[in-house]
């Protein structure tokens, strides 16, 4: 693994999302010429497990790699994304937040998104035996960084539990809600028995990567296409790792501020 690996991130495909996820979507007809270029490329999409493997150090990565990822567990990747993938036989890691998933005509558990379309369990296992990857992505979508362990511990080892009576067998890759982690959270995904770890970055993964902390390109609605094409080529976005900056332990630490008196910072939680 020696060229720099762009690992994308979507949430939802869709002509008719909720508000508060439509600057997170893209339209199917967006996502199909997203696709295409992807293929115009050169570029081999390989499955995640491929990628952690190569930063662990077993086999390299085929040249030009690129990994797609979904976030957050929306109805649409059954009815949109799942038939478009599975037509040019591509693979994908799809990151569920459990508390999100309802049973087929059923009530979630619970969950910090907002009100959308969500997957229900039939449908998650449908897409696990279809060979989809299926993800963690907490159970109810926190800013994990702002939590004390115990908390820390229940989002993301109840994920597991949750994802693996349903599925029947180990899920190991997690993705950090809105991308936020910090070191002991990521302590506590590892003591969870999580392998991987997706944040955002808005950068391309590499050799030297943290498989705790795989940098992703992030699309949206508003992402042009000619920054697509350019990380479908290799430039566009910085490559990770680097250092944190202070900006975001500032952010990190006015984040556990806002927490701690029970005034979370707002916004829509979705990434």
């Amino acid at each position: 693994m020696n060229a720099p690996v762009p690992v994308f991130l979507y949430h939802s495909v869709s002509t008719d999302p909720a508000p508060w996820i439509a600057p997170f979507t893209v339209a199917p007809r967006t996502f199909t010429e997203q696709l295409d270029q992807l293929a115009a490329s050169g570029r081999t999409v390989v499955p995640l497990r491929r990628l952690v493997a190569a930063l662990r150090g077993g086999p390299p990565l085929p040249a030009n790699s690129a990994v797609l990822t979904f976030d957050d567990g929306f109805a649409d990747f059954y009815w949109t994304v799942a038939p478009l993938l599975g037509a040019r036989e591509l693979p994908a890691t799809l990151f569920v937040t459990t508390g999100a998933v309802h049973p087929p005509g059923g009530r979630a558990a619970g969950s910090l998104l907002p009100p959308a379309d969500m997957l229900n369990w039939r449908q998650l296992a449908t897409l696990d035996a279809c060979g989809i990857e299926i993800g963690g992505h907490s159970r109810t979508h926190p800013q994990l960084d702002t939590l004390g362990g115990r908390s820390v511990c229940a989002e993301v080892a109840g994920c597991k539990r949750e994802l693996q009576e349903v599925l029947g067998h180990p899920v190991t890759a997690f993705a950090y809600p809105h991308g936020y982690s910090s070191p002991a959270v990521r302590r506590r995904v590892q003591k969870s028995g999580w392998t991987s770890a997706c944040g955002v970055g808005r950068a391309f993964s590499s050799a030297a990567d943290d498989p705790l902390a795989i940098s992703r390109l992030m699309v949206m609605a508003d992402t042009p296409p000619e920054l697509f094409r350019s990380w479908t080529q290799g430039g566009g976005a910085p490559v990770a790792p680097f250092p944190e900056r202070l900006r975001t332990r500032g952010w990190r630490a006015y984040r556990r501020a806002r927490a701690a008196v029970h005034c979370p910072v707002g916004g829509p939680p979705a990434c």
